[in-house]
């Protein structure tokens, strides 16, 4: 009885940002578990990836797009779903951008960018996977949120701005549908090894002290992101609503 309550095979999938790094190991684990995937990517990798997975047996397709813009957003939702037979049962928002300077210099054009990117578009496809899983009162929503959710950071204003917003629009629309079947929870990745935080990964000091916070003594990958993103898309977290769930190796209990 237990485990039938993680089981998500023959559910259908979108991941975003489903080509490397968190995403890709979150979709992974969803087609391990027997689930129907569409990853979403900027570049013709997510077709190769996509192909990947089908030599393996396990049903993934890929679609291609500019979560930027936000009419593209749109036709890569409408993309998405099409390839899943016109359903959905779970939407993983794992996609970002990352602009650095400081607070003082930050250009309006790259505030624009990550917004767009890390927040409005995460707005438009929660906003449209509530019109297919409201109606049959069933869904289970997970946005990325971020370490920067919680703390500022550095020369990050946007991200951190975005970040914010994910974990309190996260909230909003737990509120608003989670009475009528819509779990809307939230992941708070720590310090994970991936393209983004490789300059921090790569800096001798900055890694010594980041790691040296983390309780787990190392930082993560996508594979420690499948559990707990397997456990939000189950029905073993059906009386979680609204969470944002720290995955970080013990850093913020430090």
């Amino acid at each position: 009885m237990i485990n039938e309550m993680f089981d998500i095979k023959g559910k259908k999938a979108i991941v975003t940002g489903g080509t490397r790094g968190l995403g890709l190991g979150v979709a992974e684990g969803y087609l391990e578990s027997g689930c129907e995937v569409v990853i979403v990517g900027t570049s013709d990798k997510v077709y190769e990836v996509a192909e990947s997975y089908q030599k393996k047996g396990y049903a993934c397709y890929g679609v291609k797009g500019d979560l930027g813009d936000r009419a593209d957003v749109y036709r890569i939702f409408g993309e998405c779903v099409e390839k899943l037979g016109g359903d959905l049962d779970i939407l993983v928002t794992a996609h970002g951008i990352q602009r650095r300077h400081l607070s003082e210099e930050f250009p309006l054009s790259d505030w624009d960018d990550v917004i767009s990117v890390n927040l409005t578009s995460l707005f438009i496809l929660c906003q449209e996977a509530a019109k297919i899983m409201l109606p049959k009162g069933y869904g289970k929503i997970i946005n990325f949120a971020s370490m920067n959710t919680f703390f500022g950071g550095q020369t990050i204003p946007a991200y951190a701005a975005a970040k914010g917003g994910v974990a309190q629009m996260t909230k909003a629309m737990s509120n608003d549908w989670a009475a009528r079947g819509i779990n809307v929870n939230a992941v708070a990745p720590g310090y994970m090894r991936t393209e983004m935080t490789e300059g921090v990964y790569n800096d001798p000091k900055r890694l010594e002290s980041t790691t040296d916070r983390i309780a787990c003594h190392r930082w993560g990958t996508g594979e420690d992101m499948k559990g707990a993103c397997i456990f939000l898309a189950s029905h073993a977290s059906d009386y979680v609503c609204g969470c944002v769930l720290p995955v970080d190796g013990g850093y913020l209990a430090k």
